[in-house]
């Protein structure tokens, strides 16, 4: 029992000497962190930025958590115009911190930075934080006020959804009425030529018959029926028939008068 006793004795001086190991370089940590913090401090009132940054960076390295490091280099990066880091870090600033006075701060700051970035809205939920932890802080509360005034400025400003939809299917509509309009424009115009030239060309040909001679026009008409090559028209061969037919009565009257006249008979010498 009395070994027991000494075993526990034993492990609880054991861990509360490691307690006091670990806060004591907690503590020395924090005064390191802090040390580095003055120093970065006392870089950016020479505006060393580049120098301060660094320093800062070491401070947050040895205490993590260290709001102040965070808070102070959220400041030197809005000081020199790098918005989009200064926000990170006082976000960061505004997660670590405990108290509602740095809590205050932080937020007020993020509102400051997305005003500079014309971001109003969000502007105003963060101003809205800051006065949620300090109620009190007027400069807080006048800042809101600009925020919310950029806000609805900035929703006036923006073009309404469904007005924006409703205009481009007007312009849709409009252009898809200008389109069927032109087609049919078009297929007018092509109706239009095409009996314009249907009536040109039959004009056409009544004039070129007109204006040709009768002659001219009888001549057509011969070479029309003008037979062709190695043929006989109908008219070509009835007039062969008629002069064959002709030729053949004139042999058969010749032959018939040869017969009345009388085959000459030789007589005796005439004293």
């Amino acid at each position: 029992m009395k070994k027991l006793t000494f075993l526990l004795l034993f492990f609880t001086c054991f861990a509360f000497s490691q307690d006091k190991k670990i806060e004591k370089e907690q503590q020395l940590a924090i005064k390191k962190s802090n040390n580095l913090i003055y120093h970065a401090n006392e870089l950016m009132d020479d505006n060393n930025f580049i120098s301060a940054e660094k320093e800062y960076r070491k401070a947050i390295s040895q205490q993590s958590s260290s709001v102040a490091g965070v808070y102070n280099l959220g400041n030197s990066y809005y000081k020199e115009g790098n918005y989009d880091e200064a926000l990170y870090r006082q976000q960061q600033a505004a997660k670590n911190a405990t108290e509602k006075a740095d809590k205050h701060k932080a937020f007020h700051n993020i509102g400051n930075i997305l005003m500079k970035e014309k971001r109003c809205k969000e502007a105003v939920e963060a101003y809205k934080s800051a006065l949620r932890n300090d109620p009190t802080d007027d400069e807080t509360r006048y800042n809101l006020g600009l925020a919310k005034e950029c806000a609805d400025q900035q929703k006036d400003d923006q073009p309404d959804e469904n007005q924006d939809k409703d205009k481009n299917k007007d312009k849709k509509d409009e252009s898809d009425q200008d389109k069927d309009q032109q087609d049919q424009k078009d297929q007018d115009n092509k109706d239009n030529k095409d009996d314009d030239k249907g009536q040109d060309k039959k004009d056409g040909d009544n004039k070129k018959d007109q204006g040709k001679p009768e002659n001219e026009q009888g001549k057509e008409e011969n070479q029309e029926q003008k037979p062709q090559p190695g043929k006989l028209s109908p008219q070509q061969v009835k007039n062969l028939l008629e002069a064959m037919n002709n030729q053949e009565q004139k042999v058969q009257e010749k032959m018939n008068a040869e017969k009345q006249k009388g085959v000459k008979i030789q007589t005796e010498k005439d004293w």
